[in-house]
């Protein structure tokens, strides 16, 4: 497994922020939109494991068998890599951003993020960035289990219908309904808030932001204001 090589701005210390929130919420936007605000690199860990979701489907791997996942994890080769100004994942060497956002992928990468193997190896590429630059990291257990001591944390969220319309808006799985992606989002939340390792839930310490009547910038200028960026 890879550490990732991202090219960042040249910036002091090492600012860790972390945006928590489950499906719809937001996260990608605006920590796209605050990670450019500051100069430092954005890290949409969720597409991690969507990168292992995508990898064990297309490689048809029995995830569910430790031996055979372990074997999976070691030859994995997932990295960032700057394509201009945006990070793009790759699998040896291959760029998969276009394959990961399925409603399929979203699922399998719900389940398989759970498996305590998945996650010590995904661990290190986190770890790698926030040793090295700046960076805002978007996921679901950022500040509560990877980075704990973050400078600031943030936990995103909104109404269940308004998170499945965005989805809905930005799907790119052709035929599902509006529907499914709900059932499938509630399903998700039940998974993510109720698994035993790393479950999304904020962390005491976060900010807790309703994004249901906001937009992206609405968002971004709170954070701002909290982070103290004139």
């Amino acid at each position: 497994m890879h550490s990732s090589v991202l090219q960042a701005n040249n910036v002091t210390g090492r600012r860790i922020i972390t945006i928590d929130g489950p499906a719809g919420a937001g996260k990608t936007t605006v920590s796209k939109a605050l990670a450019k605000v500051l100069g430092c690199v954005y890290v949409d860990t969720g597409a991690l494991y969507r990168g292992v979701a995508f990898e064990i489907s297309r490689q048809q791997i029995n995830w569910q068998e430790t031996h055979l996942l372990e074997r999976f994890l070691t030859s994995l080769e997932l990295d960032f890599v700057m394509e201009g100004r945006e990070p793009v994942l790759t699998s040896s060497g291959r760029d998969i951003s276009a394959y990961i956002r399925t409603n399929e992928i979203s699922m399998l990468a719900s389940s398989t993020s759970a498996v305590p193997q998945v996650r010590k190896a995904l661990l290190g590429i986190q770890k790698s960035i926030a040793r090295e630059r700046d960076a805002v990291f978007e996921g679901r257990d950022m500040g509560t289990a990877v980075f704990p001591n973050a400078s600031y944390k943030f936990f995103l969220t909104a109404d269940v219908k308004v998170r499945a319309q965005r989805r809905f808006e930005e799907s790119n799985t052709p035929g599902i309904s509006f529907n499914k992606i709900l059932q499938d989002i509630v399903k998700r939340d039940a998974d993510d808030t109720q698994r035993a390792i790393s479950p999304l839930k904020p962390a005491q310490d976060a900010v807790f932001i309703d994004t249901t009547a906001l937009d992206v910038s609405q968002v971004v200028e709170k954070m701002k204001r909290i982070i103290k960026i004139a």
